[in-house]
């Protein structure tokens, strides 16, 4: 177990094993999550398109298990010199961007129009295909290319778990065996929203958060991200409506991924294929400050930040990545980036925790942090969890918070708990395993808050 800034990580060791894709830019002294066997492989570059092993293209029960396929991990056979032999690999589909996919598809000697009618049975046209026989109107010749050289699914139904509010908790097993949560939450206003996970596990530790409590395992490709819209769309259309909404809020912390989770982004909003709108596709994060400024430069979709604590005492604390990205640090940030963004507001989240972060001053502080940033305010119930060390505010005291920042003229919300009774509220995703995240030293005037509580 390893602790940095509160960032808290398991090494993962894998023989054999070729990580195709780019090192993440983001580092907090963690481990890394793959060692690499054979200094040849040193010399191997990234490969232009997601790579896994070969398997069936063939349709499956939603349900079906899957052969071992891994869209992060692909099993390397070597000759005799132990040079990684990739003849055999296919593409996944759902871990290209449109441009990635035309190009693919042009040296397989196909036309670009191929690729986009490819593209909008993937994700548009209410097909949502997974396998070959769902492609009518394609060119044999092509099919068959498709059926040899590439895999379009990344994931694999596990269970669906519906909440007494109608909110549904999907399961998916991935390739290597790990299992990530997916919320879907129907809204009596037309509004459906698709809660997607970008890790597995979470590496900030917050510690209100019960997936912090599992540590990360790894990222998810931009093709599990991805196919966890598709997968709800393609499962709960009928039942739930229209979804109309993507939120990254789901297990992990997005910008921890940030190269996969922009690419998922930009494949959600594409206009011909899932066609989400931009404003409407959130992205949440704890508060990396050189990955938001990179995500607010290149992205068109909308931010959310996990503010939740109004000094940087209870924030150290409840989020240990503001000790290295403290609140100052953080706002400004916001302030400077949003200055050359047109009508845009940032979404500032605000998990109430009892007696630590809900009081009068806490509310007058919050006000004077978001003074000159364009935002919003969702104040969130606290979702319980086993082992959790805090209580939700009561509704009473909610109220009174939200109409004291609504009196100082900040747009304000309250967002009671949606799924709980499934594990599958804000806060609640995830199943931590024997070892976990540490829990930190609580600062000493909250510990008879604490006590009081326990």
């Amino acid at each position: 177990m390893e602790t940095s800034c509160g960032v808290w990580t398991r090494r993962l060791r894998a023989n054999h094993l070729l990580l195709l894709k780019k090192p993440p830019l983001f580092s907090l002294n963690v481990f890394s999550l793959v060692t690499i066997s054979h200094a040849s492989f040193s010399s191997l570059k990234t490969l232009p398109f997601p790579i896994i092993s070969r398997g069936s293209t063939h349709c499956r029960p939603l349900t079906a298990a899957r052969s071992s396929i891994s869209p992060l991990f692909c099993t390397v056979n070597q000759d005799d010199n132990g040079v990684p032999d990739l003849g055999f690999s296919k593409v996944l589909l759902k871990g290209m961007s449109y441009r990635e996919l035309e190009t693919w598809v042009q040296s397989k000697g196909f036309r670009p129009g191929q690729a986009l009618m490819l593209w909008k049975r993937l994700y548009g046209n209410n097909i949502w295909a997974h396998c070959i026989n769902e492609l009518e109107g394609l060119n044999k010749d092509f099919k068959k290319m498709l059926s040899e050289n590439a895999e379009f699914r990344a994931l694999t139904l596990k269970d669906v778990l519906t909440a007494s509010d109608g909110t549904r908790k999907i399961l998916f097993t991935l390739e290597d065996g790990k299992v990530i949560e997916t919320v879907v939450i129907p809204c009596d206003r037309g509004r459906t929203t698709v809660c997607v996970s970008s890790q597995v596990g979470c590496a900030m530790n917050c510690q209100f958060c019960y997936t912090g409590r599992m540590g990360l395992k790894r990222n998810l490709t931009a093709a599990e991200i991805v196919e966890q819209a598709v997968f709800a769309r393609r499962l709960l259309s009928g039942k739930v409506g229209s979804i109309t909404n993507v939120v990254f809020m789901g297990m992990g912390e997005p910008f921890h991924n940030i190269d996969n989770v922009i690419k998922a982004a930009d494949i959600m909003v594409h206009e011909q294929g899932l066609h989400f709108s931009p404003r409407k596709v959130t992205v949440s994060t704890s508060g990396l400050v050189p990955q938001l400024k990179r995500f607010l430069r290149e992205s068109t979709c909308a931010l959310a930040v996990s503010l939740n604590a109004t000094t940087d005492e209870v924030r150290n604390w409840i989020m240990p990545i503001n000790r290295k990205y403290n609140l100052a640090l953080l706002l400004k940030t916001l302030q400077e980036e949003l200055r050359a963004k047109h009508n845009y507001k940032v979404l500032f989240e605000y998990v109430m925790l009892a007696g630590v972060n809900d009081s009068v001053e806490d509310a007058r502080r919050l006000i004077d942090l978001v003074q000159g940033i364009p935002c919003k305010i969702n104040l969130i119930s606290f979702n319980p969890h086993s082992g959790s060390q805090f209580k939700p505010t009561s509704e009473e005291k909610m109220i009174e918070f939200r109409n004291i920042l609504a009196e100082a003229g900040c747009v304000v919300f309250l967002r009671l708990s949606r799924g709980d009774d499934q594990m599958a509220a804000c806060g609640q995703l995830g199943k931590p395993g024997e070892i976990q995240a540490p829990l930190l030293r609580v600062p000493a005037q909250f510990r008879s808050v604490l006590e009081a509580s326990a």
